[in-house]
């Protein structure tokens, strides 16, 4: 049944979290109420990539995008829009200001976008698997059993070019064939989900906008390479994502997508979901096969890689989920299709969670080659309350950050290595002229730090001894040895920790140092931080000509350390100032300032 109007509702984890499903709710009472049931049809989709002002809602076919809706907002919706064809103003998303965002022609994309691994997301119901078969879903699986060979799937993947999205850009059909020629009765694919990254939501939004795809793709693996078992390893952190995978599991069991006999070929898979406890180690994928064999995670040397010697010592393919999402249209466009997308060496298109001091902050998905510049002042609106740009930090705590001067490199694998950062799995956090470098990589140390397993002593012992000499430095304590020494440890860790978190800990400060070395100087030899941010480094002092003494800062104080009388000028005792800024961030007069 056709309808006139489609009214997509946010399901993702952003808008659930502020009562979307009560606006799906109430636009459904409106409209069964105001008697438009037969021309409109309300639908909870997946993340429609903005993250914004939420919960957003999306008419179609006229692809008006209004934000920040409420369930006392159906009925407007429903009277005005609906019914009337005029859209609710005061809710409709700035589309001359964000056109680069979500242009009219394009539902929630931009020109400069290009859904592959995204396809679905915001499109369809994730709850239905009815929604997935309307679009092409399952026949990948089903070109795949009755039309390819196995070596004919693995020629595509090749032909595609596609790299592991995971961090690592392992070519995916290398590791593909190197499970198929290993000899065992039993073999294992996995869909590696534990994605910890600070700032990263890029698999979560996936599997909860589009869970179908991810099954599709293993099913696929499975046939290919010969394995009848598949697990999903997710943090116990994501339920969203655990109930719409649970779901989708049983759905495609019963339909015959899964289990016994799929679609009649005689061949057998199925999955399964394991939960993690949120260890960022288990990312690496020797650790999470330990986990998922009920251990501690702990990541083991390699080789033998787990292609070849994995889950329960069987051969065994990982990747996350993003290398998997796009395997289904791989199989269904060629490979070729695929292949003349993006650079010569990093094919297709690549999901980034952008964050940070930007005006339109999303889960975006570009070819790529794509520009930092077009990403942060195209895509992403440019700088947040017209700051300056200072750095892009991608690959979370494993990548590095790229200043100014390479805002126009291409995106790509090797491009990135040459910066000192990295791919990473799609984290991108914009910084502007009041982020402090310093502070910075104190922050991803102390998480690494956190997160390390503790089996190797340079990512144990190296890891703790890079964040003392930070913090040492952010604290107006530091030598300018202490720089050198930083460079020599990271440099150590980066050649003998087990695995790639140790490795890659040391980024962000040798990135960190190589463009911003005058910001580390400055701590140490002025004892000043340029961007205000280290607090033992901060002075805060009331300026007498623009205090008028109205008392807030006063009030505001957690330890009274300012005095003055109600309309005289007001004095802070830094003796006893804790430096916390709550007085720099409430005066209204601008007579607050910090040194």
């Amino acid at each position: 049944m056709a309808f006139k109007h489609y009214v997509m509702v946010c399901g993702g984890e952003g808008c659930e979290s502020k009562h979307a499903l009560a606006v799906h709710d109430a636009l459904l009472k409106e409209v069964r109420e105001q008697g438009v049931e037969n021309e409109v049809q309300v639908l909870k989709t997946g993340g429609f990539g903005f993250c914004g002002d939420c919960p957003a809602v999306q008419v179609l076919p006229d692809q008006t995008l209004y934000v920040g809706v409420q369930p006392g907002d159906a009925a407007a919706i429903v009277t005005q829009h609906l019914k009337q064809g005029r859209p609710v103003a005061r809710l409709v998303f700035d589309a001359a200001k964000n056109a680069k965002m979500f242009p009219a022609d394009v539902p929630v994309g931009h020109q400069k976008q290009l859904r592959i691994v995204l396809r679905n997301c915001g499109v369809i119901d994730p709850e239905k698997i009815g929604d997935y078969l309307a679009r092409d879903g399952y026949a990948a699986l089903e070109k795949a059993l009755f039309k390819m060979k196995p070596e004919d799937v693995i020629e595509e993947l090749k032909k595609a070019g596609l790299r592991g999205r995971g961090g690592g850009g392992y070519p995916t059909w290398q590791k593909w064939l190197f499970t198929k020629k290993v000899a065992s009765e039993q073999k294992y694919i996995i869909c590696n989900a534990d994605e910890g990254d600070p700032g990263a939501y890029m698999d979560r939004s996936t599997l909860e906008g589009d869970p179908h795809s991810i099954l599709e793709a293993m099913t696929i693996a499975g046939y290919t390479v010969g394995a009848s078992q598949g697990y999903i390893y997710i943090r116990a952190e994501y339920p969203l994502a655990i109930s719409r995978l649970n779901l989708a599991i049983a759905q495609a069991r019963e339909l015959g997508l899964l289990g016994k006999g799929i679609l009649g070929s005689g061949f057998d898979f199925d999955i399964e979901l394991r939960l993690g406890a949120g260890a960022f180690v288990c990312g690496e994928e020797t650790a999470l096969i330990t986990s998922i064999e009920g251990n501690r995670g702990m990541p083991s040397p390699r080789p033998p890689y787990p292609a070849v010697r994995g889950l329960w010592e069987k051969p065994t393919v990982i990747n996350n989920v993003e290398t998997w999402a796009a395997i289904p249209v791989i199989l269904l466009k060629g490979g070729e299709w695929f292949g003349k997308i993006g650079t010569a060496t990093s094919k297709g298109t690549k999901v980034f969670a952008l964050t940070g001091k930007v005006n339109n902050c999303g889960l975006i998905e570009v070819p790529m080659g794509i520009t930092l510049r077009e990403i942060i002042y195209e895509i992403g609106g440019g700088m947040l309350k017209g700051k300056a740009f200072k750095a892009v930090q991608t690959g979370g705590p494993s990548g590095g950050v790229i200043t100014q001067d390479y805002l126009d490199m291409p995106i790509d694998y090797e491009a990135l290595a040459q910066l000192g950062s990295i791919m990473g799995s799609g984290g991108m956090i914009v910084m502007d002229e009041d982020d402090c470098m310093v502070d910075v990589s104190k922050f991803y140390l102390d998480f690494t730090v956190d997160e390390s397993c503790g089996k190797c002593a340079p990512c144990r012992i190296g890891g703790r001894t890079l964040y003392n000499l930070v913090d040492k430095i952010s604290k107006g304590k530091g030598s300018l040895n202490d720089i050198e020494q930083i460079r020599d440890i990271g440099l150590a860790m980066r050649k003998a920790s087990l695995c790639g978190l140790g490795q890659t800990a040391p980024n962000p400060a040798i990135s960190t140092l190589k463009y911003f070395e005058a910001e580390y100087l400055a701590h140490i030899n002025d004892k000043k931080c340029p961007a205000g941010k280290c607090r033992d480094l901060l002075t805060f002092f009331i300026l007498p000509e623009k205090c008028i003494g109205c008392t807030l800062c006063a009030r505001r104080c957690p330890v009274n350390c300012i005095a003055g009388e109600r309309r005289a000028v007001h004095t802070i005792d830094a003796a006893k100032c804790i430096k916390c800024g709550e007085c720099y961030q409430v005066c209204k007069f601008g007579a607050v300032e910090r040194t």
